[in-house]
């Protein structure tokens, strides 16, 4: 029976191991496929928004962590951005901010940014500017020098587009030259960053009508893109449609269509309608300027349905930004109220708490002081307190009548031994004492009791104790041994019983003994010390 038991005690662990090691297998699997998705939805942002944000989902239902959901938030809100959605985008940025931890700088810096892009591009300048100042505020806490630059790059050429959107060009063109210079060997090997720093001077420059100038900067964002592998399909239609705007302001009208078609090809793919609406008004302006009155008409009709959707989506995505802000200042205030009456009441507690812990304090330190001294006084006394105590009145018993030479001689007897130690060999006993003393039981008890007023037991144990705490005292090494080891030193057979007979006599453990002994030195020492 024993050895079916063994066997299925054997099997039944076998399979818990089995279970736990595929369940690790499991997870590590589960994880390595979280990461692959994530890198390929990563690819897809700017390419494909909508299977990035399909795969991006799907990692969001099967993440537990919620400190994990915030990159993937910020994934799909970027996807978002790309397809024109801001209201989604918005959404998505702010739940990715409530869910960040307060370690992820990279995070909390890239979420900040593109909140505050998106608030741009829907006008509200001061609220932008305000997430702008936090991801800039989070900067110098990042250790890495090159993602560092990356981030106060982007930053910088954010601070750019909201100037440019605010036809602040004097402003513009400072922050432009002061980047260049800055940032120079940076952007040289960052494509994406220069880009966007000649998509900002391209803007300014055909604000200020300087065409020329805008030309050669969309020209170089071209070569970009050709000397690299870039599918930013949103940067690329955004850029030809700017190429397709100067070509119009030029009257290059064909020149103009066949980039602007290009440039909506790349939208159409993104779903974009802000990008596309733009685009269409370009196209119904070409035909309209060029004489093609029924393409106009298509492409103006186009416009028109879509910078309707277009303003309703905007007006929806402000709406939803000021209802998160809202939400989120009613929670700051009532956190805030709250915190405020916490503070109050714990406060009061605090100042009850005080002083009842004072009180406490102050007793106690009044009663272990007692104590310590009682102990203090109790280490001092000597063999000779215990022979001129007086025996506590008890029921009288008939008296052993022994001769006075005979009682003298073992007290004489019991003086040496004393001091002799021999009281604390493990083996000491009333019948061993009586054969060393080479007299009777009768005689070594009835002395003992009637001089030290103990009977033999409490005799030895206080010798034992009074050995062990003089020891305590005299030699500082003692207070750093173990209970068990002071126990054999004393003479006692086992911890407990040292415990026992300790606390009986001293009245607290062995372990309070020697935690205020210790406290005492450590007090005389301090008060000995030079100041």
């Amino acid at each position: 029976m024993q050895g079916s038991n063994t066997i299925f005690g054997i099997v039944f662990n076998g399979k818990m191991l089995f279970v736990l090691l595929l369940s690790v297998l499991y997870a590590d699997t589960i994880f390595s496929q979280q990461s692959d998705l994530s890198s390929t939805a990563q690819k897809l942002v700017y390419s494909n928004p909508d299977e990035a944000i399909k795969i991006s989902e799907h990692i969001l239902k099967t993440l537990q962590d919620i400190d994990k959901k915030a990159p993937i938030n910020l994934m799909i809100s970027r996807s978002f951005f790309v397809k024109g959605d801001y209201n989604n985008a918005i959404i998505h940025v702010f739940e990715a901010g409530k869910q960040v931890r307060d370690t992820d700088l990279q995070t909390q810096i890239e979420i900040n940014l593109l909140k505050a892009r998106l608030l741009r591009l829907l006008y509200l300048d001061n609220q932008s500017l305000k997430f702008l100042q936090l991801a800039e505020e989070r900067i110098p806490s990042i250790k890495s020098e090159r993602l560092r630059d990356s981030l106060k790059c982007n930053v910088i050429l954010e601070r750019i587009e909201l100037h440019l959107n605010k036809s602040e060009d004097n402003k513009t063109l400072n922050f432009i030259n002061e980047t260049s210079r800055t940032y120079a060997g940076f952007l040289n090997s960052h494509p994406q960053e220069k880009e966007r720093l000649y998509i900002a001077k391209a803007k300014l420059y055909r604000n200020l009508s300087k065409n020329d100038s805008a030309f050669v900067y969309i020209e170089k964002i071209l070569d970009l893109y050709n000397s690299g592998n870039s599918n930013n399909l949103i940067e690329k239609a955004f850029v030809l449609n700017e190429l397709g705007h100067l070509y119009l302001q030029k009257k290059e009208f064909k020149n103009s269509e066949e980039v602007l078609f290009i440039a909506l090809r790349y939208a159409g793919i993104l779903n974009n309608q802000p990008l596309l609406e733009q685009i269409n008004r370009n196209l119904a302006i070409n035909y309209l300027a060029s004489n093609q009155q029924s393409k106009h008409k298509v492409y103006n009709d186009e416009f028109l349905v879509l910078n309707n959707q277009v303003e309703l989506m905007e007006q929806q995505s402000i709406n939803t930004v000021y209802n998160i802000l809202n939400q989120q200042n009613d929670a700051t205030l009532e956190e805030a109220s709250t915190r405020y009456q916490q503070i109050l009441y714990f406060s009061l507690v605090g100042v009850v708490l005080i002083v009842i812990i004072g009180g406490v304090m102050f007793i106690r330190n009044q009663w272990r002081k007692k104590r310590l001294n009682e102990i203090i006084r109790y280490v001092e006394i000597s063999r000779n307190d215990f022979v001129n105590k007086k025996p506590p009145k008890s029921v009288k018993t008939k008296k052993i009548i022994i001769p006075e030479e005979t009682e003298n001689a073992i007290l004489n007897k019991l003086k040496r031994f004393e001091s002799s130690k021999k009281f604390l060999q493990k083996d000491m006993s009333l019948a061993v004492l009586s054969g060393q003393f080479e007299t009777n039981t009768k005689y070594l008890s009835e002395i003992i009791n009637k001089h030290y007023h103990d009977n033999f037991n409490t005799f030895i144990n206080k010798l034992r104790i009074d050995f062990i705490i003089d020891k305590l005292k005299t030699d500082h090494n003692y207070m750093n041994y173990k209970i068990s080891v002071l126990a054999d030193e004393s003479g006692f057979s086992s911890h407990s019983s040292f415990a026992t007979v300790f606390k009986s006599i001293v009245g607290m453990s062995p372990g309070t003994f020697i935690d205020l002994l210790r406290e005492e030195r450590e007090k005389s020492i301090h008060v000995d010390s030079p100041k």
